[in-house]
């Protein structure tokens, strides 16, 4: 008989572990509070970032460390009760954003990242989703000659030591590639390996769609009931309590209360950022980091979506969309934007590990408890690289990549 396995958070994270879980013959139960890609996989700039190789580092310099201070940055934006609360995982995330160390993690990084592209293609044909996606990659733009030339040295690093392609486009290049842009930039940095998707929930939804055409089932419930029982894990659902030998935990933002409620202090924290659409506005060919006012301007299927930064607030703290504001009145000084969609914009959490890590492997102190969390902004890169590396592991068969940097048995250490 297959195993049975619950996996309980229906984003891309999750989704993916459900889908390769069903495509190794696993006789698999995919649950969450809402249908599949409604919650921060819905919510991000539609990037499967192949250039991510180096994962977002706390800034060491004292200017940019006084910014975020005194909270009058683009970058991070933050609660009080937010940052109390996180505060031993941000100070664990400032030391290991040390050179030496980023540099370190970066190595076991890159190796999930490095199958993104390829990972995603195979889920991306099985779900007949190839008309959701873009193969225009990124661009980061820049309005000084200082930051560009800055940028372009770690451009060619990075390409140098990760085989990642880019091109460097001057002024002139940069306002031919996109004639809509108004303001006169430096420059700007393309990404050439990064693939955009044009709705990235849509693309959840095609996944757990091809799921359940396997025979996957879906079904709405409550996460937090979780409970070991003799023969395996419990959980309460719309269908009844369900029962299985296995349960992956892939809740996102929601996983550091039940995972303290199991006894584990792994130093997981949250992040939230904010997005709106507009319509009716000027043209943009690539999706564009404007890097030095933190914000991402993506064309998906409802319009501009405007995607912000990191803002540190205690899950369920009112909405405070200080940096959308911002961006839109920096986007708006580089191009016509068009009109805002949503009364209120889009606000979601994104869950995050102090060593920039995902946490990916059994528990160690319970039989059956599986992980796959922490991927901070790369969920919707890593969902199906982490789903294949998090199968590896339950079928105890040689991980696709080495599995030691990733495994939560690094915080017994």
């Amino acid at each position: 008989m297959a195993k049975e396995v619950l996996v309980l958070g229906a984003g891309m994270v999750g989704t993916c572990a459900a889908l390769e879980l069903r495509l190794r013959g696993y006789e698999v139960t995919l649950l969450d509070r809402r249908a599949p890609g409604q919650e921060a996989s819905y919510g991000n700039a539609g990037l499967i970032q192949r250039e991510a190789v180096e994962p977002y580092s706390m800034p060491r310099d004292w200017r940019s460390l006084l910014t975020i201070a005194l909270n009058t940055g683009p970058h991070v934006h933050y609660h009080l009760q937010g940052l109390l609360s996180a505060a031993p995982q941000l100070l664990a995330y400032w030391k290991a954003s040390a050179p030496a160390r980023h540099l370190a993690i970066s190595h076991d990084y890159q190796k999930l990242i490095a199958a993104c592209i390829r990972e995603h293609q195979r889920f991306i044909e099985l779900a007949s989703a190839g008309d959701l996606v873009r193969r225009d990659g990124l661009r980061v733009v820049y309005r000084t000659g200082g930051a560009l030339d800055k940028a372009r040295r770690s451009a060619r690093r990075v390409s140098t030591i990760y085989g990642v392609r880019f091109n460097e486009l001057d002024s002139h290049a940069l306002a031919i590639a996109e004639p809509s842009f108004t303001s006169d930039l430096a420059g700007a940095v393309h990404w050439l390996d990064t693939w955009n998707v044009t709705d990235p929930g849509a693309l959840v939804a095609r996944y757990a769609a091809l799921y359940q055409q396997l025979g996957g089932q879906v079904v709405l419930g409550d996460a937090t009931t979780l409970r070991p029982i003799p023969l395996g894990w419990q959980v309460r659902s719309s269908k009844g309590f369900l029962q299985a030998e296995h349960v992956v935990l892939a809740l996102g933002a929601e996983m550091r209360p039940l995972t303290r409620r199991l006894g584990y202090s792994w130093p997981l924290f949250e992040k939230r950022g904010y997005h709106r659409h507009f319509e009716q506005g000027a043209k943009v060919n690539v999706p564009t980091l404007d890097e030095e006012r933190g914000y991402v301007i993506a064309p998906v299927a409802q319009g501009l979506r405007i995607t912000t930064g990191a803002e540190i607030a205690k899950l369920g703290a009112p909405s405070t969309p200080r940096q959308l504001l911002s961006a839109e009145k920096s986007a708006r000084s580089m191009l016509y934007l068009g009109t805002a969609v949503e009364s209120e914009p889009w606000v979601g959490n994104r869950p995050c590990c102090a060593d920039m890590k995902p946490v990916i492997g059994m528990a160690p102190a319970h039989r059956g408890l599986w992980v796959n969390c922490g991927h901070g902004h790369q969920g919707f890169t890593l969902g199906p690289a982490s789903a294949r590396l998090l199968a590896d592991l339950i079928d105890g068969s040689t991980p696709f990549v080495p599995a030691e940097a990733f495994s939560p048995q690094r915080f017994s250490a």
